[in-house]
């Protein structure tokens, strides 16, 4: 996300995507394609399908929360615990909910929050270095939302952002309904000046209408990006302008869903609340 910086219960954990935040504190998958899922869970380093009964909480085994505001990107969300923006739905998936509400009477970075949403990681509970890493989700939509499935270095406590390096599987900023955005960041070439390209869906297709595949396959000196299976980017060192390349150690996973921001923008009056991002599953497989 560029720029993102977060704390997490009790430790520095998270700092950018393509536009990325400071925070305080830590439809239905078809039923063939969760079944082949399934079937191949055992082979996975992670593998989260989000089954469960309708509004628990995500597997506190697998996933944290975090909490608070996020300055460093000008995003307008509160992030919160608990299950009012973040469960799961009964169907095999995790929703993630931006709501234009401050029910807590949270103050963000520009007063009284207007909004509240969801940012889980995996700092505590699972990195990776290497491997393929893959989620299905199907978007929100509007201008100024800004959903998000990205990854980042675990030294970002000792090294700090970008030096920890940021990997960015995909964003979308509501204002763009039929693109993503795959990005790398990284010392010399981070925010702004990230290192990526975007993936456009043919004949004026959305995000939104339907579930998608995300997915990045990692190796030493090598990252490749695809969507639905069509791959549309490979970055390595001599993309780097002999800058360091950072991605050779391990990295935690993010998803959230922020509102607003230097990227996406404000929502207007014609972004409709609550806003969902719908994940169906998230793994990781091949990795050390």
């Amino acid at each position: 996300m560029r720029l993102r910086t977060s704390l997490t219960a009790g430790f520095l954990a998270a700092a950018a995507l393509a536009t990325t935040p400071v925070l305080m504190s830590y439809a239905n998958a078809e039923a063939p394609h969760k079944a082949e899922h399934t079937a191949k869970a055992k082979a996975a380093e992670f593998s989260d399908d989000f089954d469960g009964a309708a509004g628990s909480a995500v597997d506190k085994s697998k996933w944290q929360l975090e909490t608070g505001d996020n300055e460093s990107n000008h995003e307008r969300q509160y992030y919160t615990s608990g299950t009012d923006n973040a469960a799961l739905d009964g169907d095999g998936n995790l929703v993630i909910t931006a709501k234009k509400e401050n029910p807590g009477n949270n103050d963000c970075w520009y007063g009284k929050c207007e909004y509240t949403s969801a940012r889980l990681n995996t700092a505590s509970t699972f990195k990776t270095t290497y491997g393929h890493a893959e989620t299905r989700m199907k978007m929100s939509e509007g201008k100024g939302m800004w959903p998000a499935f990205w990854m980042l270095g675990d030294d970002i406590g000792s090294a700090g952002w970008p030096a920890c390096g940021e990997i960015d599987v995909m964003e979308n900023v509501g204002n763009e309904p039929d693109t993503v955005h795959g990005t790398i960041h990284g010392p010399g070439y981070s925010g702004g000046e990230g290192i990526g390209k975007g993936y456009t869906l043919p004949d004026g297709k959305k995000f939104a209408d339907d579930f998608h595949t995300f997915a990045v396959d990692w190796s030493p000196e090598k990252i490749t990006w695809s969507v639905d299976g069509n791959e549309y980017q490979t970055r390595t060192p001599a993309d780097l302008g002999g800058d360091k390349w950072v991605f050779d150690h391990p990295f935690y996973m993010i998803l959230n869903l922020a509102v607003g921001g230097d990227w996406p923008g404000d929502p207007d009056g014609n972004t409709k609340f609550p806003q969902k991002l719908v994940v169906d599953y998230v793994k990781v497989t091949g990795g050390n």
